[in-house]
């Protein structure tokens, strides 16, 4: 079996290094790395169901809660049972991938490990086994068609959802988790990206996804005129934190062990997330007159979001300008340009997630330089900056195009929007036969 090594970056890798085989050294377990691990993949998994579930239930109408919680755990099953069959392959699979040379295998893997051919129970990604690495990689792939949901709630065909979900994995997830993260000879890697947990990958992947799914579905019935207050905050803001606490998981499991990269992950992440939080209420307390829940819980996330392409390379310093950054300018998209724009982002996924990724997908190729407090091999900041952003456009231009081309068959071929009459009654009734309140 071909040895393998952690990079360190981002989740992680270069798989199947040829040079690895030569040098007679058997990687060994670490039980600490294999612990923390297995630890950090079950608090990804736990970021959505319930941690998302719940956040974006609360902040439906009452009539849609069911239809919101039944959505992320049916995505759940579905991308892990992709993730086994051919996910991972086309993530992780390196075969044919050399550095600096772009081919087919720069853009998406192999199928060398469809059905996850090779994972034995002895194989190992540096110090744990393959087998961790898999579960938790898969959750990665999970909650991010998870977080598209919130563009669209209240709206979509549940069959649709699923369609959509099934094939944005196949052709827009993979592929860029692909391109930044698989190693040598990997387009966005080859470019020297710096994306430690997934600010590209996931965040503006799925806002920018969630975007076009609400622009090509149309606004809800009766939006903007209609209130449409979120029904229970008390559940956005439980989600809030189990997402908070997730995500510790999320930036410092990418570290691949318990060291001290994984250390730093955690405690920027802990202050960014604190001064973005901070950032939107005090910003929303200034323009709106008064502070409120569902504000101070969007900050959390998007100062959650905007740490996350960061955490393994910037100081605290750099994770507190992020955080702060991330928290002004998420209030401002996700309020004043949504209602100036007209779209109908019904959880404020683009606001949020696309806008807090590329905030702090941007700054980390400042603050991840030694010279601004980073650990990153970062010398030339306005080389690293065009570099960030240069992948920022790919990314924005590949989802959005793809997306759309998606989202445009499916409707000819089945429909994505559910009946008015449908959406009046709510979808929980209308979808699932069920109620998630009582009358």
């Amino acid at each position: 079996m071909t040895l393998r090594k952690i990079a360190g970056l981002g989740a992680l890798l270069s798989l199947f290094v040829p040079s690895l085989a030569l040098a007679q050294e058997e990687a060994t377990l670490n039980s600490g790395d294999t612990a923390w691990m297995m630890i950090s993949t079950a608090l990804v998994l736990f970021m959505t169901i319930p941690g998302l579930a719940l956040f974006y239930g609360g902040m439906v109408r009452s009539k849609n809660i069911l239809s919101v919680l039944m959505q992320c755990f049916a995505i759940t099953g579905l991308i892990s049972i992709l993730w086994m069959v051919y996910g991972y392959s086309l993530t992780f699979d390196t075969t044919g991938m050399e550095a600096g040379v772009i081919n087919f295998n720069s853009f998406v893997g192999g199928l060398s490990n469809a059905f996850l051919a090779n994972v034995g129970k002895d194989s190992l990604i540096g110090a744990f086994p393959e087998s961790v690495f898999v579960t938790f990689q898969m959750t990665f792939a999970i909650i991010t068609p998870a977080l598209i949901v919130g563009a669209f709630a209240e709206r979509m065909k549940f069959s649709a959802m699923l369609i959509f979900s099934g094939i944005w994995f196949t052709i827009v997830y993979a592929p860029i988790a692909h391109m930044v993260w698989s190693g040598d000879g990997a387009l966005m890697w080859d470019w020297g990206v710096l994306d430690f947990a997934g600010g590209t990958v996931v965040h503006i992947n799925a806002g920018i996804a969630g975007l076009v799914a609400c622009i090509v579905l149309g606004k809800r019935k009766g939006y903007p005129t209609t209130p449409m207050a979120p029904h229970n905050l008390g559940y956005t803001l439980v989600g809030a934190a189990m997402l908070w606490v997730g995500w510790f998981g999320f930036n410092a499991g990418s570290a691949a062990a318990a060291d001290d990269t994984a250390g730093m992950a955690m405690l920027v992440t802990q202050i960014a997330t604190a001064a973005a939080a901070l950032a939107w209420m005090f910003a929303e307390w200034v323009a709106h007159g008064k502070p409120s829940a569902l504000g101070i819980a969007s900050g959390v996330v998007a100062g959650l979001v905007a740490i996350t392409p960061a955490a393994g390379t910037v100081g605290p310093v750099g994770a507190l300008v992020i955080g702060l950054a991330s928290g002004v300018i998420c209030f401002f998209c996700a309020t004043s340009l949504k209602r100036k724009l007209g779209y109908d982002d019904s959880l404020d996924v683009f606001g949020v997630h696309a806008v807090g990724g590329i905030v702090g997908a941007i700054l980390t190729g400042a603050f991840a330089a030694p010279a601004l407090g980073g650990f990153g091999e970062v010398e030339n900041i306005a080389l690293q900056l065009w570099i960030q952003t240069e992948s920022v456009l790919f990314t924005i231009v590949y989802t959005a195009v793809v997306t759309y081309i998606i989202l445009k068959v499916i409707d000819v071929v089945m429909g994505l929007r559910v009946t008015e009459e449908e959406e009046s009654v709510g979808l929980d009734l209308a979808l699932h036969n069920e109620r998630g309140y009582n009358l």
